[in-house]
């Protein structure tokens, strides 16, 4: 029991992770129309931002000032470069900001260097959230913060104790995720500003008359977009690992968040977040193939086929093509997405 209640957190605060850059990417593509392909090295530079200012100021200012720096240079980008290409198309969108994505990557390993940086999160926030015990005699019991070493060892060997920490990082990702969640829901639907926001998408000509700047208002969204990237970037980096591959790890995920949830939909992307990130993490920790099940049922193969690498394929193994999988099923079944709206 104490496996599944572990695994399923973990999934949930990796699709949470997935949903706080997902959600700048909605944000931007909902409010635009610009599927910003440089979004997930934005994501890198926070955390490189993070792990520098962290060394100056501590990590809670880092935490604060890093999004907002990355927040700025997205804005920046926006004004100096794909305002000018927006009246092209998307493809011009798409191409500039794909290129943009290189010139990120080479920059970051020119100033930080290719290895990787040791971004510990402050002290508050290391160590166990709880630890699960699972006593084969007294059952499951929480413990919060870490079990002591007493509880999860027994004196007779015949006794089957288990105990299972889940990490603190991973439960304030959780909460900065939920808090996330709500500010930009408040902020769209219960404030003037986002009823600014709205009507310069729909109606920018009768917002302009109306006395607003809808360049201005697309460019602070963009730069709301990459903002919220910088700042799942300073809480990823400092829990995961910080190096120049990590925007490629997760930038074609998040793509397949945004498009299973549906364009435009933040909480399509709230939900396919959770889904891909449950989806994958339950993959990777039932090792099963094939060949493990036909031996469990008990049916008996040849030689060759038992041999085969097709029935000797993990469950781990598939866990990465797992999204993209989920991804052309939407696209066959639900082109829309799971709770979108536009069509891509």
């Amino acid at each position: 029991m104490e496996f599944f209640i572990i695994s399923m957190l973990n999934g949930l605060s990796y699709g949470l992770l997935l949903f706080m850059l997902s959600a700048g990417l909605t944000l931007i593509f909902s409010m635009m129309g610009v599927l910003n392909f440089a979004h997930a090295s934005f994501y890198m530079v926070g955390a490189y931002m993070g792990y520098t200012l962290s060394g100056v100021f501590g990590f809670w200012p880092a935490l604060i000032l890093a999004p907002i720096i990355v927040g700025g240079m997205g804005a920046y980008f926006e004004r100096l470069a794909l305002r000018r290409v927006h009246k092209f198309g998307h493809v011009a969108e798409l191409l500039i900001t794909f290129g943009l994505s290189y010139i990120v990557l080479e920059l970051v390993q020119l100033i930080w260097g290719r290895t990787a940086l040791e971004f510990k999160p402050p002290e508050a926030l290391q160590g166990p959230a709880f630890t699960l015990v699972n006593h084969a005699v007294n059952g499951l019991s929480l413990i919060w913060g870490a079990a002591p070493a007493e509880m999860c060892s027994a004196a007779d060997a015949a006794i089957r104790i288990v105990c299972s920490p889940f990490p603190l990082t991973r439960g304030f990702m959780m909460i900065v995720a939920l808090l996330m969640l709500i500010s930009l829901w408040l902020l769209l639907t219960h404030t003037r500003i986002g009823l600014v926001i709205q009507s310069a998408l729909t109606h920018p000509h009768m917002a302009e008359s109306l006395g607003h700047n809808v360049p201005r208002v697309f460019m602070l969204v963009f730069g709301a977009g990459t903002g919220l990237a910088g700042l799942a970037g300073v809480i990823g980096g400092s829990t995961f690992v910080t190096e120049p591959s990590m925007g490629a790890t997760v930038g074609s995920v998040i793509f397949v968040v945004v498009v299973v949830g549906g364009l435009g939909s933040l909480s399509g992307a709230f939900l396919a977040s959770l889904l891909i990130g449950v989806i994958q993490t339950f993959a990777i920790a039932f090792d099963y193939s094939v060949l493990t099940v036909v031996d469990q049922v008990g049916l008996k193969l040849s030689d060759a086929v038992r041999n085969s690498s097709l029935i000797q394929l993990t469950l781990s193994q598939m866990a990465p093509i797992l999204p993209y999988l989920f991804l052309v099923l939407i696209l066959i079944f639900r082109p829309k997405g799971l709770l979108g709206k536009r069509e891509g």
